[in-house]
């Protein structure tokens, strides 16, 4: 096998000789950052590399932007660079490297706008209806009113145009949406109001125009943000990839070539530590791949000459050679991109019945209001008290209640669940956790927490435990990091070895006092019975120690499906891990449904089988072969230790080390379904008495801006009623 070329990152900055007009944005995504800490670290370790102009940092989205000089040549080194500070960094594609989050930026910034002008605007209007009284002179009042006017006429023009925008493309396309309405009242409130104030009347209501488009874009802004977020998880899981890959000639030299170039056939070479760049089969040697990103298992996988090795996973002991069989556009991490879009796209139903209830309010309130001037100009009235009643309808039935009737619960309900340990990420997720009635669970990771450990009743002696330690600190292999947190755990210090080899699936060896020492599988230490689920430590000729491993369940999980059961839940397991330790899981915690080695795309046809035959699933799951299975199931859950890509595809992330939050979870969303549903009645009861109210006259556009502010007041504080935990269970 050639040579595998060392990688000089130095050497590769100096030769790549920058040209000052190539300046280039480079996206990275980073595992890992956690806090301002980590951003900082980040920022400062690139910012000192040469030719880096500028590096930023984005906790939330887990990325880094890179401005450099010849970037896009350099991305290796800046991914060399963080690796070197414990974080994991790789490469986005172009297409996600250059998209920006231009929507989210423009809306927020129109909510800060409209926000600064409504508490303004607010603030003159106080004024002025104190001074109603005959202490403020008429002048005064109008002065106010022109200065409310010249803040609201600009920040409606500003912070309306998303709303006018889509209006009128609904006009343009021959149909109606929700900023129909939304559109007309606050135009003809602004007109109207501008209209009074020129005349001198006290009849002005610019706050009301620009309260409800601040709400309004408030809702509008935090849906923007679970969009992108979503995108950008998507873009972070094509970002595992290796950037480039190590091709092999048939001369026996070695030239690096981007990841996207790989063609079927090509012989690539895979160091240690290094991740696999796409799908391919091992042409030469052996070595250990973790595979725990795709698959969920926690346990490497030792493969050889002719095995199947998967894009995007790690290879841990030796350097390996693989023929590639698909381009990067195909590999298995691709499909499962892919995977996750389609199933997202799943949960357009809610979408679609929120259409079809604005094709029936929205010609309804313009109705109204058309009937309210007509009738008002047929009654001998002229113009003006006929638009003004028309306008307070628009005003009444702007959907601000009905808009707050689940938000508003949705927002007292996020703060009981933060209380318990849970963080709610979907806008709709609790009403679809109320309709779940199966629960499906991963296994390593969510039922277990997936990290082995070394058994309490292991016959081990503390020396040999020590030993163990030295050898087992030279891999990675879980079951090595298992042994020596062991041997730190009974207060002793690994043993310092020189020379330790390790062979790929095998284990290591090294020569101690004289002696040859092995730890690693039952038949390369000589084991000859039935080989455990574990390590064996051999001291020269004598007989093989076992160390017998286990992965935990979590310590309420079995008090905690009990209940699920008792509640009439159906339970079920769906692992990518072996067949042997789900069952296990599955004979202790009492479920009798479950099924073993399942790939992410398995997972997905189990869950649509159970929707096809009326069951609404709640999936639990960490991995990133759970992602697409999240996105599926009818209301999905992940813990905080999950995979990124997994927590953005949840629902909610429950903390800790319990599964108890399902509990709470679960409870929460049908007090949740309750209380939107009562806040729906007050929205309507609302509407039926105000707006005969205003079709009549008896409530003026500024009387209708305060009903309409009450109902909002009503709906939130009935909401509010569930934030006590005691009293919310049972109420």
């Amino acid at each position: 096998m050639a040579q595998i070329l060392t990688y000089d990152k130095t050497l590769a900055l100096d030769a790549a000789q920058p040209d000052p007009q190539r300046t280039t944005l480079v996206s990275l995504a980073v595992e890992g950052m956690h806090c301002g800490a980590c951003m900082r670290k980040v920022e400062n370790a690139l910012s000192a590399l040469p030719g880096v102009t500028a590096a930023r940092a984005n906790l939330s989205s887990k990325r880094v932007s890179v401005v450099a000089l010849d970037g896009k040549r350099n991305a290796e080194v800046y991914i060399e660079t963080l690796s070197g500070l414990g974080f994991t960094a790789s490469l986005l594609p172009d297409s996600a490297a250059q998209q920006t989050s231009r929507t989210s930026f423009d809306i927020w910034k129109r909510v800060g706008v409209a926000g600064f002008a409504a508490a303004n605007i607010m603030l003159l209007s106080v004024s002025v209806w104190s001074g109603h009284s005959g202490e403020m002179p008429h002048s005064v009042q109008g002065l106010f009113h022109w200065l409310s006017a010249l803040i609201a006429l600009p920040t409606v023009a500003y912070a309306g145009r998303p709303f006018f925008v889509s209006a009128r493309e609904a006009i343009r396309n021959g149909r109606l949406n929700m900023d129909v309405p939304i559109s007309v009242g606050v135009l003809l409130a602004t007109g109207m109001s501008l209209f009074q104030t020129m005349r001198g009347s006290e009849q002005v209501y610019f706050d009301a125009a620009v309260t409800l488009l601040f709400f309004l874009l408030i809702g509008r802004a935090l849906d923007q943000f679970v969009r992108t977020r979503a995108a950008g998880a998507a873009e972070n899981l094509l970002g595992i990839r290796a950037p480039a890959a190590s091709v092999l000639l048939p001369d026996g030299s070695i030239e690096r070539i981007a990841t996207s170039e790989i063609l079927p056939g090509m012989r690539l070479i895979v160091a240690a530590g290094e991740r696999v760049p796409v799908d391919g089969r091992v042409y030469k040697a052996k070595s250990d791949i973790d595979e725990s990103l795709l698959t969920g298992e926690s346990l490497p996988r030792t493969v050889a000459t002719g095995d199947t090795i998967f894009c995007g996973t790690l290879n841990l002991t030796s350097p390996i050679e693989i023929e590639a069989t698909t381009v990067a556009e195909n590999t298995l991490l691709a499909e499962i991109a892919q995977l996750m879009t389609t199933a997202e796209q799943a949960k357009g139903r809610y979408v679609r019945l929120a259409d079809r209830a604005a094709q029936i309010y929205a010609p309804a309130v313009h109705i109204l209001g058309l009937l309210t001037f007509v009738g008002w100009m047929l009654a001998g009235y002229n113009w003006e008290p006929a638009l003004t009643a028309a306008i307070a309808v628009l005003i009444i039935t702007c959907p601000c209640a009905l808009a707050l009737a689940v938000p508003a619960v949705q927002v007292v309900a996020t703060g009981r669940l933060m209380q318990a340990g849970i963080i709610l990420k979907s806008a709709d997720g609790l009403e679809r956790l109320s309709e779940v009635d199966t629960v499906v669970f991963d296994k390593t990771g969510t039922l277990t927490l997936g990290e082995p450990r070394l058994a309490t009743d292991s016959p081990v002696k503390d020396h040999d435990l020590a030993i163990a330690a030295g050898l087992a600190s030279r891999s990675r292999h879980p079951y090595s990091r298992a042994v020596v947190i062991a041997a730190r755990s009974h207060g002793l210090t690994p043993r310092i070895v020189e020379n330790v080899q390790e062979i790929a699936g095998e284990g290591l060896t090294a020569i101690v006092d004289g002696t040859q020492v092995r730890l690693g599988s039952a038949s390369y230490c000589g084991y000859g019975g039935q080989p455990i689920q574990g390590l064996y430590f051999r001291w020269g000729s004598d007989a093989p120690v076992p160390l017998a491993m286990l992965d935990r369940l979590r310590s309420d999980a079995i008090d905690t499906l009990g209940v699920l059961r008792s509640q009439g839940f159906n339970l079920h397991i769906l692992s990518g891990d072996q067949r042997d330790s789900v069952a296990s899981a599955a004979a202790a915690t009492g479920i009798s449904y479950w099924m073993a080695a399942q790939k992410p795309d398995d997972k997905i046809r189990e869950i649509e089988r159970l929707s096809r035959v009326g069951k609404k699933v709640l999936m639990v799951g960490d991995g990133l072969n759970d992602a697409p299975a999240l996105a599926a199931g009818h209301a999905s859950l992940s813990p905080s230790t999950a995979a990124d890509i997994s927590q953005v595809a949840a629902d909610a992330i429950f903390q800790g080390e319990r599964l108890r939050p399902i509990l709470e979870l679960l409870e929460v969303a049908k007090l949740t379904k309750r209380r939107s549903l009562e806040n729906f009645t007050i929205a309507i009861g609302y509407n039926l008495v105000f707006v005969p109210l205003a079709m009549l006259g008896y409530v003026t556009p500024l009387i209708a801006a305060i009903a309409m502010s009450g109902s909002s007041i009503a709906v939130t504080l009935n909401a509010l009623r569930m934030s006590n935990p005691r009293r919310g269970v049972h109420s």
